[in-house]
């Protein structure tokens, strides 16, 4: 995700994307132990959109 859509996410979606991701990453894991991890760039990608997200949503809740 950019920026730009980050910012045009409401709460709401934002809450749902960061659940999403947060499902996505344990199952990374999971293909990580087992050596099926196809891109392992995207476990480093997801972690950052989350932090992305979460930050996001703290300057909107504390606007």
């Amino acid at each position: 995700m950019k920026k730009q859509e980050i910012k045009k996410l409401s709460k709401s979606e934002a809450l749902k994307n960061i659940d999403k991701l947060k499902k996505d990453l344990f199952n990374f894991r999971f293909q990580k132990i087992n050596s099926q991890v196809t891109n392992p760039a995207k476990i480093r990608e997801t972690r950052k959109t989350i932090a992305r997200l979460k930050t996001s949503l703290k300057g909107k809740i504390n606007a």
